[in-house]
């Protein structure tokens, strides 16, 4: 009875490292450098933000975000946002929404961005408020 109890123990442990699928990043990562526009908030909880610089395919970026802390952890939160990117005669539109954490004055974020031309982006970085600076790495979902 108790190697029957422990090998369906060991099998139900098992069973979802054997169906998790990776994340497959795309080889056609590249760095997105942003400078924040300005930060905002209107009732102290939620803040506002706008950014605009250069990434790597997309050329010129405008990005918007809000961040809330749906689960009041205070030092971690969600994100949605909106990005508008043009590169030369071409343009773009992405929704934005991820994931937030404070580790000292430095906030890094995770997310899963989709673009009007279909890709989904992985990003990751950091922002620094003082500095005024975002900096993601940026790589399609395969």
């Amino acid at each position: 009875m108790m190697k029957k109890f422990a090998a369906t123990l060991v099998l139900l442990m098992w069973t979802p490292f054997a169906f998790a699928q990776d994340l497959n990043y795309g080889e056609n990562g590249f760095l997105a450098e942003f400078e924040i526009d300005a930060a905002h908030t209107t009732d102290g909880v939620n803040y506002q933000i706008s950014a605009s610089g250069e990434a790597g395919p997309y050329g010129r970026v405008w990005l918007s975000y809000e961040f809330t802390d749906k689960q009041n952890n205070g030092e971690s939160g969600e994100f949605t946002g909106f990005a508008w990117t043009q590169n030369g005669e071409q343009f773009a539109t992405a929704t934005l929404q991820g994931v937030y954490r404070r580790k000292g004055a430095i906030f890094q974020m995770y997310s899963l961005d989709m673009v009007s031309d279909g890709v989904i982006n992985i990003v990751s970085g950091e922002v620094d408020f003082v500095a005024k600076t975002m900096t993601f790495k940026v790589s399609p979902l395969n």
